[in-house]
């Protein structure tokens, strides 16, 4: 199974504002950057509960489509239920929600969500990552990375800039043998 988080951050490396805006993201035009082609090849998204509440907020729960959603949270999800796709709670630790995907016959994962994905990094899951700088300065909000208990070294795939100032990276993570 392979688990990819594709996601967007400020040059200085935020994921969101303090109060989960994203507006700043809109800095780098609306041009396609890879994002759709992406999410075609997934077939479970995995989100923070904070995201995901994010998500509900805006009113962006049917940008999921017919994609199966697992929220990760310890508490009970409200939210009304969207015309296609499903939605299901989960908890425990990274590998053992791993488990749950592979049990359930799941072939890529789409992680998102800041603490969701520090998590699985630092559990050594992640496969690859694609990060898009967007060209602005936030100065303080939800970071991409936080502490590791060692470090990860990362295999650069490819880096793309797009006319409207975006600069998309791509990496594979090198595995750690034991």
């Amino acid at each position: 199974m392979k688990l990819s988080v594709f996601c967007g951050v400020s040059v200085d490396g935020f994921l969101a504002r303090p109060d989960d805006a994203l507006d700043f993201l809109d800095a780098g035009g609306a041009e396609p950057h890879g994002f759709s082609e992406f999410f075609s090849s997934v077939d479970v998204v995995v989100i923070g509960r904070r995201t995901f509440d994010v998500v509900l907020k805006l009113g962006h729960l049917a940008f999921y489509g017919k994609k199966h959603v697992i929220v990760l949270s310890t508490r009970p999800l409200e939210y009304s239920s969207p015309a296609s796709g499903t939605i299901e709670q989960l908890s425990g630790e990274p590998a053992e929600v791993l488990a749950h995907l592979k049990s359930r016959g799941f072939q890529h994962a789409y992680i998102d969500g800041g603490i969701t994905i520090q998590r699985f990094l630092a559990a050594e899951l992640i496969d690859r990552l694609v990060i898009t700088r967007v060209p602005v300065l936030i100065g303080a909000g939800i970071p991409l990375f936080g502490p590791l208990p060692h470090d990860i070294k990362l295999r650069h795939i490819a880096t793309r800039d797009y006319k409207g100032g975006l600069v998309q990276s791509e990496y594979e993570i090198e595995r750690t043998t034991s």
